[in-house]
C-alpha cells in the first residue's frame, strides 16, 4: 500500500515539474539535450501565454475535434486544446 502511494506521489512530481530538453539528431541517432528555453506549461490559457510570451510570431488555423492551434514562437511552438496548452515543443528557430 505505502509504496503505491510513494510510486503515486513520485509520478505525480515528476509529470508537475518542468522539463527541458532538445531533441538532436547525431549521425543519423536521435539525441536528447537540456534546453534552457523557458516554455508555457501545460494547463496555461492562450490568455496567459500571451501575458507571458508577447504575440506568437505565426497563428495557425484551429483544425480537427476537438480544435488543436499551433502558436509559433522563436525557438518553439505551442500547441493548444481549445485554449489550453497540451505541449510545448522547442524548434530550435
Amino acid at each position: 500500500m505505502h509504496t503505491r502511494i510513494l510510486a503515486a506521489l513520485l509520478c505525480g512530481c515528476a509529470v508537475a515539474s518542468p522539463a527541458f530538453a532538445d531533441t538532436v539528431v547525431v549521425n543519423d541517432q536521435v539525441q536528447v539535450r537540456e534546453s534552457q528555453i523557458p516554455t508555457p506549461h501545460r494547463g496555461s490559457t492562450m490568455g496567459d501565454v500571451e501575458k507571458q510570451f508577447g504575440a506568437p510570431a505565426t497563428r495557425h488555423a484551429t483544425v480537427g475535434e476537438p480544435p488543436i492551434t499551433r502558436w509559433d514562437y522563436n525557438g518553439f511552438a505551442v500547441f493548444f486544446e481549445r485554449d489550453r496548452v497540451i505541449h510545448a515543443v522547442i524548434t530550435g528557430g
